[in-house]
């Protein structure tokens, strides 16, 4: 075996990966039209939320979503309120209540919204832009998921990582 020998430190690799992992970003960005550097965003009221890694979700999920982001979810994902309203587990007396207030997410609440808010994301990307085409499929028996409609598993991080790894089948043409 030959090995050879290089000045090319791990300092240098780690430099290269963050350059190609910028720049990859920046395409993606790009791609999508998105002016900023964030990759997701909420537009909840007047004020925006985004983030583009998971540090930057943990720290809105630590200071919490108002409860309006709840019906940003609904209108995205294509469900209820009071649907959505069932996913996290918050009564629509403590809803109305709580928004009126202009009260914030508790940290699980908050999360499962960022959270939807990416697989909404990623779906309509995956179906290529076609909002009404990824919502017909969030609301059908898929076979995949045995026989489960994909929007019922939106109760758990489990359950919406379930749906997220069954896109990326779609997206790659692994259907079986």
């Amino acid at each position: 075996m030959l090995y050879i020998c290089s000045s090319f430190t791990i300092q240098d690799e780690i430099m290269e990966r963050k350059m190609t992992f910028d720049t990859q970003k920046s395409i993606s960005n790009i791609v999508k039209g998105q002016s900023n550097d964030a990759y997701w965003s909420i537009k909840i009221d007047s004020k925006e939320y985004t983030w583009d890694n998971n540090l930057e979700r943990i720290a809105l999920i630590r200071k919490g979503l108002p409860y309006t982001s709840i019906e940003y979810v609904s209108k995205n994902a294509d469900l209820p309120v009071k649907t959505v309203l069932h996913l996290l587990g918050v009564p629509q007396t403590t809803y109305n209540k709580r928004k009126r207030e202009k009260h914030l997410l508790d940290g699980r609440n908050s999360e499962l919204v960022l959270v939807l808010t990416e697989l909404i994301t990623y779906g309509i990307k995956v179906f290529n832009g076609e909002k009404e085409k990824f919502h017909r499929w969030m609301k059908k028996p898929n076979i995949a998921l045995g026989g489960v409609i994909p929007n019922s598993l939106f109760d758990s991080l489990t359950g919406i990582q379930i749906v997220k790894e069954e896109l990326d089948r779609i997206e790659y043409g692994i259907f079986a």
